[in-house]
């Protein structure tokens, strides 16, 4: 790391560009979104000029899927879900600089000149290769309008470009098996001519900047994916498609083409910082091509290959950027155990989020925190979501705060008490206060987020653990001196809490800085440096509670909302029986079904599955053995109507002549239900025709 690095001028950092196929959920939130913000905040809060950029990627293959599906166009899906994305993200407090969108005219123009300059530079080569191509749909097929089966681990439904089972990128040829998802049909292989980013040219540049340069300061996931890309030997990676949905080739011969969204997505970043720099009148060169501005790229660990080897080795071929300083890439975080998933909608998604629990965004932010998956998958539950809240912001975080300020203007009408001697405990605890800027911002600058969030819960802890060491509520019955400089302290503590507070909780932050009339009064260096946060003789205002419990009915209408996703996928996915062999009217008309009317049944002995039944049939009361003992007790089933085929050949079964069959069917939920008829005044012996 080059000592510009080590003290940069400006940060700029990116956040991965959402597609626009669907609304955000928790998993992007954990994985990207909020650590980043996290980071960008504590940057402005100890005065760096900070630059966060992201927006939404609207040309990916998804993007179209998505409409082919809905049967709309891209543009109307895209304009969809980059309101709801962009709203989301304002609405729960993710800071962008600038928020834009690839669709965008400077995005295209930005993104054509890079093609441009680097084919007039003779970076691209040009080749025409085999590709998979629908021949029912008469197309070629881009990476996401393939599955098959993942070559690398047998996962079945890896997409041509990436397995998000094994995280392994792909080629569509490398698949097993593959499919179009457009059409179904097996596709055939066909010539085409695109463009390619020779990426062994780059090797020996990529090897010296990342095996080299940033074996110490980069993740291990991180580094050692790109290691292993290193290590197998690069090979060339096609930067345009086959297809009427993206930014046009802009050279001779690229008719029909556009450019392949991993080309263009990353230089959305750059276009969306200038776009932000337009607005705000600023320069935004030196964010890109200034040594003393340090990069920061906040992904999730399936587009890791992209921004660490083919987006560097783009900007280089290029020429005049700066490459990532650091890409500290997450893992995945699952849902209640199961992988979050957008088209089977097993997701929390933050719109829905922000509707069901309002005025509770840091719930979320701290939940997600302290499970983020920064070095392997986890996993979010309801019951854990209840569980941080009510444990940790209600018990300590919001009951310390809410103490110091109820006490305060119990005993001062809320003006701060000029406190009298200190003793040891009390310049221990202020001493331990000042060292926790320095102790997060470590975490923090390590892009150890789960380490800083419970450092900042520390010292909540200790706020609450002096008030319950020292007792002023006793106390104030007998020396009243010393509870104005126990109260003194505490406030003090609180002060720390809401300045620290603001990259992780900034609802709560503002919420506390109102309560205590401090706001802009403190920096995050201050905390360390002032002796005094806030002084005697300040008024504070009324105490507020800063968090609510979560009930358990709130968390069983979350579980139920899963719970029923769950059962419409099962059903979605369940393999309807195709249609037997075609039979005549005249085969039909043999069958004799009628209404009876079960008047005995018992358990067959020995028999795990078999119930036996006496049933009236209106024409006589016949012996009928049924498997239906593991989902009814022979009590519940004597009384019930049921619909009986009653001239089925007698068939022995385990000794016992079974004259006839009850018609059964399963429901929804799996569970076998009889075929009832609408039985109302029906008579046993009827028949159904």
């Amino acid at each position: 790391m080059s000592e510009n690095q080590k003290n940069p001028s400006r940060y700029t950092i990116t956040a991965a560009l959402p597609y626009t196929n669907g609304p955000i959920h928790i998993g992007h939130l954990a994985g990207v979104y909020v650590p980043a913000d996290i980071y960008s905040r504590y940057l402005r809060l100890i005065g760096k000029d900070v630059a966060f950029i992201s927006g939404s990627d609207e040309h990916g293959v998804a993007i179209s899927m998505k409409a082919k599906k809905e049967g709309i166009t891209p543009k109307e899906v895209i304009d969809k879900y980059h309101a709801i994305i962009k709203k989301s993200f304002a609405d729960f407090g993710i800071t962008f600089d600038n928020y834009s969108r690839t669709s965008a005219e400077i995005h295209h123009e930005t993104a054509s000149e890079f093609f441009k300059t680097m084919y007039d530079q003779g970076d691209f080569i040009e080749e025409t290769t085999e590709q998979l191509y629908d021949p029912e749909a008469k197309q070629f097929l881009a990476d996401r309008f393939v599955v098959g089966t993942c070559p690398k681990c047998g996962y079945e439904e890896a997409y041509g470009d990436q397995c998000e089972n094994c995280g392994s990128t792909l080629n569509a040829t490398d698949l097993i098996n593959p499919k179009s998802t457009i059409s179904g049909a097996a596709p055939t292989v066909k010539e085409t001519k695109h463009w390619f980013l020779p990426l062994d040219r780059h090797e020996a540049f990529l090897k010296e900047w990342i095996l080299e340069g940033h074996k110490n300061d980069w993740k291990p996931n991180v580094y050692g994916q790109c290691k292993s890309w290193i290590d197998d030997g690069l090979k060339p990676r096609a930067v345009t498609r086959d297809l009427d949905w993206g930014i046009p080739v802009p050279v001779p011969g690229g008719e029909g083409k556009v450019l392949y969204v991993w080309f263009d997505a990353p230089i959305g970043y750059i276009s969306s910082t200038k776009e932000w720099a337009a607005r705000e009148g600023k320069d935004w060169e030196p964010y890109w091509k200034d040594e003393n501005t340090k990069l920061v790229h906040f992904i999730g660990k399936d587009n890791i290959v992209f921004h660490c080897i083919i987006f560097p080795s783009i900007l280089k071929a290029h020429g005049g950027y700066i490459l990532p300083d650091n890409v500290p890439a997450n893992e995945f975080l699952n849902l209640e155990g199961n992988k979050l998933s957008t088209s089977k909608n097993w997701a929390v998604w933050l719109h829905e989020y922000l509707e069901d629990f309002p005025n509770m965004q840091d719930v979320l932010r701290y939940t997600l925190t302290a499970n983020a998956p920064e070095t392997k998958d986890n996993d979010f539950t309801w019951k854990d979501f209840q569980a941080r809240n009510n444990n940790e912001l209600v018990a300590i975080f919001g009951n310390f705060i809410n103490r110091v300020v109820v006490l305060s203007n119990k005993y001062y009408q809320g003006i701060i008490p000029t406190p009298a001697a200190f003793s040891d405990i009390d310049l221990e605890t202020l001493a331990e206060v000042k060292k926790y800027p320095e102790i997060i911002s470590s975490s923090i600058e390590r892009y150890r987020f789960r380490e800083a969030g419970q450092e900042l819960m520390s010292l909540a802890r200790l706020g609450n653990k002096y008030l319950a060491d020292e007792e002023p509520w006793k106390v104030i019955k007998q020396d009243e001196e010393r509870v104005k400089t126990i109260m003194f302290v505490a406030l003090q503590i609180a002060e720390a809490l809401a300045v620290l507070s603001e990259p992780f909780l900034p609802f709560t932050s503002t919420k506390l800085k109102n309560i205590l009339h401090s706001d802009a009064q403190n920096s995050w260096n201050d905390i360390a440096k002032k002796d005094v946060l806030i002084p005697a003789g300040h008024q504070i205002g009324e105490a507020e509670l800063l968090f609510s419990k979560v009930e358990d009915e709130a968390i069983q209408v979350q579980l139920d909302k899963l719970e029923a996703t769950k059962k419409a996928n099962e059903n979605a996915n369940k393999e309807v029986m195709p249609q037997k062999e075609t039979i005549t009217f005249e085969d039909f008309s043999k069958l004799d079904i009628r209404v009876g009317t079960i008047i005995e049944a018992e358990k067959m002995p020995k028999a795990k599955k078999l119930l036996v039944l006496k049933v009236d049939t209106g024409i006589d009361v016949r012996t009928i053995v049924s498997g239906i003992a593991e989902s009814f007790t022979a009590e519940e089933i004597v009384g019930k109507k049921v619909t009986v085929l009653v001239n089925l050949a007698p068939r022995a079964l385990r000794g016992v002549d079974s004259e006839g069959m009850i018609l059964m069917t399963e429901n929804e939920e799996g569970k076998l239900v009889f075929v009832n008829p609408d039985t109302e005044g029906v008579g046993n012996g009827e028949t159904i025709n």
